[in-house]
């Protein structure tokens, strides 16, 4: 049953990483996807987690032929494909924001424009061009 299991999960990922990343031999995918388009099924073929889920329902029919053992499987075997997929991918590295606390140049508001608006919130806002005149003027 693992055995059954574990080509399952491979033969979705492949099927899945196929159809949505690669262009098949002789291109056969790619021209697949661009004679489908923007309609719902094209929109589907760009989406591993989506081609996943129909990809492992027939897989799942390899693992069990009950109906509830079959749900849990295709779930199961969907989840798994996608964890593979993320096991190939870069991992995403979260940077923290510069301190933009004494503002910066470059930027349309200085911190006196900010300041004001945060230090009296009864203030009506004022167009950045106004902001700018009296800054300057």
């Amino acid at each position: 049953m693992i055995w059954k299991l574990v080509v399952a999960v491979l033969a979705a990922w492949r099927v899945s990483h196929l159809l949505a990343s690669e262009d098949g031999p002789g291109d056969i995918i790619f021209r697949f996807r661009r004679w489908l388009g923007r309609s719902s099924v094209g929109k589907l073929m760009d989406c591993f987690n989506c081609l996943s889920l129909w990809v492992a329902a027939p897989a799942a029919l390899f693992v069990s032929h009950q109906p509830t053992e079959w749900v849990m499987s295709w779930l199961g075997i969907s989840g798994a494909a996608c964890l593979l997929e993320r096991l190939g991918q870069q991992p995403v590295v979260v940077q923290s924001l510069p301190d933009t606390s004494q503002g910066d140049p470059d930027h349309v508001l200085w911190p006196e424009a900010r300041a004001t608006h945060r230090d009296d919130p009864d203030t009506e806002s004022e167009n950045v061009s106004e902001i700018h005149q009296k800054l300057s003027g």
